[in-house]
């Protein structure tokens, strides 16, 4: 125990002062560090590295909550737990909030040139590193500092130029010229799944191509005519009767007059448009695919920022969309273009940039995705791979895999890793290596390495195992690897999670992760996803600023579910708040009744006595115990919490504690000495439990009671003990409060002062009369009785309320303890009043006219004002019945 700790607890909790206290002293004490003892079986979780371009956002938030409350939990339940940190380079988007601020100053990275701009953004990268980590403080979470990696640093770019090495020998990866997704914003290339598609309103721009031996024309249609320069042929369906007399003809381009030919392939829709199409085998993929078949040319068109170039000819110099207006209107006058249709379609746009994306041929490398995938199929098929929780994401991440493209891995960017190829300026012998070579090994030339750098995913994909050592057999791999569980969010299986198994499978053999959990988004209170644009983002900063962390942590993590989303109230965090608040207010009352009492008169003995409540309360934490292990096992982390919140709120502090001050308050010192154990025991266990989600309040509070640990982070986690099954008093119990609830129930309807003592009769059945003799002193206390009888021969009193409760009628009787004629008389006012209600509603709702042009939601308002008061009125009867003596 750490004993300088146990200064006794202030009047209300102050979440800064202890979170900022509780988080050194757990640093200082190597608590998070895993390792420490090789005989406890590893649990790993690897953290999804967040990028180093801003803050962690409410996301973030519920991703780390709910990774912290397994380490913790497993940490405590005996694992050597390793939760390892990290943080990602990001290239396009930390490249991108480098050039913005080089702007602003009104200078490029060319001025700097690439090694003065890399230094810039390693810069950028140490500030943003730093801000995160201390976010990472503020949230709580139990990570192994002294793990830490970066998706650039020394070790994980040798993995990184190690992996791309082997796949390059072993023909996996290759370089090419195809069609890409280019970003004329970032000036770089993306993959397939960095593109948004959005549904737009555009044209169809209908055109018609004039044969070059003067026998007609063919009517083609477009949604881009701007890369109508780039055109090198017309394709029409083999089969489309319309066209076979021209197949083998040319048309002349408008424009440029180049004569291209008319080709048949069937990859063409005769249904669309007029069944004929220009293809442009430079600007579509699947203009790409037609050329290669028919040998067309490639011709280009637009240069990297989207702009018209030589190949435009007139056109040179104009944005594409400059050029789309400018060439519309010239085919007009021309008589070319005859006719523009409305036409809503699908067009990608940058994920990073929010440019619209540009097809483009270009040499890239590229990742031959198939093999890898195989390896991934057959595993998951076999069920022996990764485990998706819920289990409904195992089909998306199969559907994608099994109608994977090639990936391309190649960024025309500076920051990130550069690509691990050289080209031998003499012979052009490309010669790609782990380490920079130093002349051509076929001529001795000199080398050239590519410009390019790879893709932020590709190092992203070996980050369960480059973060461990890999390739080097490290002690760590070893010993860590494959990992637990990866938590993550269900936009990233295409981008992450799948390469990440492809990966792990190729180099290891093994699934990087036993578990796959999906989260899923936090919405803003309507609903909607939260964005700049809206301006509906929350800040978790800005949460724990006003909350604290804990109630932070504990609302998000019980608002969880495994892969859905879930909405952010403020309500519900204070509602978390008042938890917590409850929770501090019942410590201090039991840590009072534990002032000056030695710690070895705080641990259980043979001579203990228990009460119904004692037993009762040892069983239901018994219960609890059970319940929250068993769900944080299945990552059913928001059931865990809700139990908790229900054993600690309702039943310790609202029902336990009120039972045990009779005897702390008594003169019956062995009945005080068991209570006193009792309730610090389980005080000890509730925190314990209660600790991976909110682990500041707690550690706060278990220092200040008896045990030999030196913090909660490492204490033992809590087990299911035989020797407190007490069914019976259990049942006790339910009986007991029922009775207290309703008696206090009937005091609050009649009114009756809570100073006032009543009489009370209990008609209790055989096997429940001795559940109230037992517990008379409480039952007299905790419902303000004076005379209280308890027998299975009692008849009702003469004006009486009454209650029913399990295996017994309790009867209060009102003479002399309220103005019944006065009561009557307010009673029959308030039934008049509600009669009248329910006559006014029900009118309203027989009136057709009504029903029929109101709102359906103020229909149904009418009708639950009409069902609310009937129920009011149904009470008010029945109390009148028990004062008249009916």
């Amino acid at each position: 125990m750490a004993d300088q700790q146990k200064e006794g607890l202030p009047t209300s909790y102050d979440p800064k002062q202890s979170e900022e206290k509780w988080y050194q002293y757990w640093l200082e004490g190597d608590f998070f560090k895993a390792g420490q003892d090789p005989e406890k079986e590893p649990f790993t979780i690897v953290i999804p590295p967040p990028n180093v371009t801003g803050n962690l956002h409410i996301g973030h938030a519920l991703n780390c909550t709910l990774q912290d409350i397994m380490t913790r939990s497993k940490r405590m339940q005996g694992y050597d737990a390793l939760w390892l940190p990290g943080m990602d380079h990001a290239g396009i988007a930390t490249q991108s909030r480098v050039e913005a601020g080089l702007r602003e100053k009104g200078i490029s990275r060319h001025d700097l040139g690439r090694e003065k701009f890399v230094e810039q953004v390693w810069e950028w990268k140490e500030n943003y590193a730093e801000i995160i980590r201390e976010q990472w403080r503020k949230i709580g979470v139990s990570l192994d500092y002294s793990r830490e990696r970066f998706t650039m640093d020394e070790g994980l770019s040798r993995a990184v130029r190690e992996t791309f090495v082997r796949l390059y020998k072993k023909g996996l990866i290759y370089r090419g010229k195809y069609i890409i997704n280019w970003d004329p914003a970032a000036r770089t290339a993306l993959s397939d799944i960095e593109v948004i598609y959005k549904e737009v309103q555009g044209k169809l721009y209908h055109m018609e191509y004039p044969l070059t031996d003067g026998s007609g024309k063919i009517r083609v249609a477009t949604t881009r005519p701007e890369t109508m320069m780039g055109d090198t042929g017309v394709a029409v369906h083999p089969e489309d009767e319309r066209y076979q007399g021209l197949i083998g003809k040319t048309v002349t381009l408008p424009v440029v007059n180049r004569e291209i030919p008319i080709i048949a392939d069937e990859h063409v829709d005769p249904e669309f448009g007029s069944g004929a199409v220009k293809v442009t085998p430079a600007h579509d993929p699947n203009d790409f695919e037609i050329g290669g078949r028919h040998q067309l040319p490639q011709i280009l068109v637009m240069d990297e920022s989207g702009t018209m170039n030589e190949e435009a000819g007139i056109y040179q110099g104009l944005d594409r969309f400059e050029c789309r207006k400018k060439i519309v209107q010239d085919l007009q006058e021309a008589g070319i273009l005859i006719e523009i249709e409305d036409h809503v379609h699908s067009v990608g746009h940058s994920e990073r940039s929010g440019a619209v994306v540009e097809p483009y041929l270009s040499t890239q490398w590229f990742v031959a995705m198939k093999p890898l995938a195989e390896a991934a199929i057959k595993q998951t098929r076999s069920g022996e791979g990764a485990r998706f929780v819920p289990e409904r994401f195992e089909k998306t991440y199969l559907h994608w895999i099994e109608n994977i493209r090639d990936w391309c891995i190649s960024r025309q960017l500076w920051w990130g890793h550069r690509i691990p190829a050289w080209t031998c300026e003499k012979c052009e012998e490309v010669v790609v290596a782990v380490d920079e070579p130093t002349t051509c090994p076929s001529c001795g030339g000199q080398l050239a390495q590519d410009v390019d750098v790879l893709d932020t995913w590709f190092s992203s994909a070996l980050w369960p195992f480059s973060t461990l050592g890999w390739p080097e057999e490290t002690e760590d791999f070893k010993r860590y690897f494959p990992t637990s569980v990866l938590v993550t969010g269900y936009d990233i299986i295409y981008f992450w999670v799948a390469r990440m198994i492809f990966t792990a499978l190729e180099f290891t053999g093994e699934k990087p992760f036993k578990d796959v959990l999906i989260t899923g988004l936090v919405r803003d209170s309507e609903g909607r996803k939260m964005s700049k644009s809206l301006g509906n983002g929350v800040d978790p900063m800005e949460v724990i600023d006003r909350y604290g962390s804990d109630a932070m942590r504990f609302m998000l993590s019980t608002g969880y579910t495994p892969g859905n989303d879930q909405r952010f109230r403020w309500e519900r965090v204070d509602a978390a708040r008042n938890f917590a608040n409850k929770i501090w207010n019942a410590s201090r009352f039991a840590l009072m009744h534990l002032q000056e009492i030695p710690d070895e008169d705080l641990q259980f003995n043979p001579a203990d006595h228990f009460s119904t409540a004692d037993r009762w309360i040892l069983h239901r934490l018994n219960e609890t115990v059970e319940s929250v292990t068993r769900s944080l096992d299945r990552y059913d982390f928001g059931d865990a919490g809700q139990t908790l919140y229900q054993f600690i709120w309702n039943e310790l502090c609202d029902w336990y504690i009120e039972f045990a001050k009779l005897p702390l308050y008594g003169e019956d010192e062995a009945a005080k000495g068991t209570t006193r154990r009792v309730l610090v025991y389980v005080l000890d266990q509730s925190m314990r439990l209660l600790h991976p989600y909110m682990p500041f309040i707690t550690e706060e509070i278990w220092q200040q009671l008896p045990h030999s640990g030196k913090s909660i982070t490492v204490a033992k986690w809590p087990e299911v003990k035989d020797s407190f099954i007490a069914k019976s008093a259990v049942e006790e119990m339910e009986v007991l409060i029922a009775t207290i609830r309703a008696v206090r129930n009937i005091r609050a309807e009649m009114d009756v002062p809570p100073k006032k003592e009543i009489d009370l009769l209990i008609r209790a059945e055989e096997d429940t009369q001795a559940a109230f003799k037992n517990n008379e002193p409480a039952i007299r206390r905790l419902c303000g009785v004076g005379s209280l009888s308890v027998d299975t021969q009692l008849d009702r009193p003469a004006r009486a309320m009454t209650a029913v409760v399990s295996g017994a009628e309790i009867f209060l009787p009102l003479e002399g303890l309220i103005d019944i004629e006065q009561t009557i008389a307010r009673l029959v006012a308030e039934k008049k009043k509600l009669d009248q209600e329910v006559t006014r509603v029900e009118k309203k709702l027989a009136n057709q006219g009504f029903v029929a042009k109101a709102p359906a939601h103020v229909v149904e308002e009418e009708k639950k004002k009409g069902d609310d008061y009937r129920e009011k009125r149904r009470k008010v009867e029945n109390r009148l019945q028990e004062l008249q003596g009916n």
